[in-house]
């Protein structure tokens, strides 16, 4: 018996039923030899680890941008959080966790520089729209290794796929493990924008509604600790009662809602940051721009994105990739003249 099938076979000692077990998954669009020591899941989850796209998030904007601390968020530390939040629900329910771990930490590869103000550039720009969980799809089936992929497996794939929305009508992960990260992700980011804006002297702890703060909690940890729980508690009634799904009780998602429309409407679309949101959709518009006119100057993977799927498809792709620091040095080097000759 290999390492793998030792792992697989506790798996089968320990998951619920359930859960997504790493020998019964749906496979991989190319088939491969498996791993003598790691399932499925554990592959997944270190190729994402290894990917260039994956590197780039630490340059990429969670909510602020550009900032002089080094505490803020960037997209690559909300994604380990949600990762750790997603572990700690799967472990508590008896899903999972390699399953969650590599679908967090795929799950916003697609993110654009600047972050919900670059996907709006590319929202526009993009005759079908943009929106980032596609585009991460995109990254892990299509323009990660040169144009190969990745490979993933499908339980993987329709996790980070589904893991945007917040809303009932939004389709659901097909794995309780892709469902976790859904709900993983609106619990790191509600809660951590929160603390960086709290930093930053655009919110005051008691501005926050005290209806919220007496269900969830007084600060970020008791918050986490509310939802974690309430997220394994709900879900493991739920599939009791053979409803088989993840989910919060009406209470505490309630307030979770209601928390995250706050933020929406003080911080994420407030006054306060709309001039830096001006700027930050000003320079990827710009960029965008130029190379719809001059896509010669693209690296050679989005030359033939170009020829076989359109201009503004490859355009988006390279535009989606940029770190919020190579956009702005590409944008220097387009449209900031060097030295002035007299």
């Amino acid at each position: 018996m290999t390492i793998r099938e030792k792992n697989e076979k506790f798996e089968s000692l320990t998951l619920i039923k359930e859960a997504a077990f790493s020998n019964k998954t749906k496979g991989r669009e190319k088939q491969e030899e498996l791993d003598h020591i790691r399932t499925c899941y554990m592959v997944d989850r270190d190729r994402i680890l290894h990917c260039k796209s994956f590197r780039r998030l630490k340059h990429k904007t969670q909510v602020f941008i550009k900032t002089s601390s080094d505490h803020y968020r960037t997209r690559l530390t909300h994604t380990l959080e949600v990762s750790q939040i997603g572990r700690t629900i799967a472990t508590g329910i008896g899903l999972n966790e390699y399953l969650v771990e590599a679908i967090a930490l795929g799950h916003d590869l697609g993110h654009v520089a600047f972050a919900h103000m670059g996907e709006e550039v590319l929202n526009e720009f993009l005759k079908d729209g943009f929106r980032h969980n596609e585009q991460s799809v995109r990254v892990v089936e299509k323009l990660e290794k040169e144009g190969h992929g990745l490979n993933l497996c499908a339980e993987v794939i329709d996790g980070i796929k589904n893991h945007s929305g917040f809303t009932n009508g939004i389709a659901k992960a097909a794995t309780l493990e892709g469902q976790v990260v859904r709900y993983s992700d609106k619990m790191a980011y509600v809660n951590h924008d929160i603390d960086d804006s709290i930093r930053a002297g655009l919110l005051k702890e008691d501005e926050i509604p005290k209806d919220i703060l007496h269900i969830l909690g007084v600060n970020n940890s008791e918050r986490i600790n509310t939802l974690v729980t309430d997220c394994i508690e709900n879900t493991l009634n739920n599939i009791k009662k053979g409803d088989i799904k993840v989910s919060l009780s009406d209470e505490v998602g309630a307030s979770l809602t209601k928390l995250r429309n706050f933020m929406f409407k003080k911080v994420y679309l407030g006054d306060i940051l709309k001039i830096e949101r001006e700027k930050a959709k000003f320079v990827l518009g710009h960029v965008v721009e130029h190379f719809m006119k001059h896509p010669e100057e693209m690296p050679i993977i989005y030359q033939n994105i170009a020829e076989d799927e359109g201009l503004e498809r490859a355009v988006a792709d390279y535009a989606a990739g940029m770190s919020d620091d190579y956009c702005l040095n590409m944008f220097n080097k387009i449209y900031v003249p060097k030295f002035v000759i007299y």
